[in-house]
């Protein structure tokens, strides 16, 4: 299960990456918020992911 969410954090900060850089291209201020929230979304993820690992040990 851990291994799915580690790769479910990545998608979500490339697919939020994407999103903003949309968003600067187009001057969609909305769409780059969006993307950056995605992003931070994924971010936290991935900590939770990495704080489990660390105590599993």
């Amino acid at each position: 299960m851990s291994g799915h969410q580690k790769a479910k954090a990545k998608k979500e900060q490339i697919k939020g990456k994407a999103k903003e850089i949309g968003g600067r291209a187009t001057h969609d201020l909305p769409a780059e918020a969006e993307g950056r929230l995605e992003q931070s979304k994924g971010d936290a993820r991935q900590a939770k992911e990495k704080t489990k690992d660390i105590f599993k040990h």
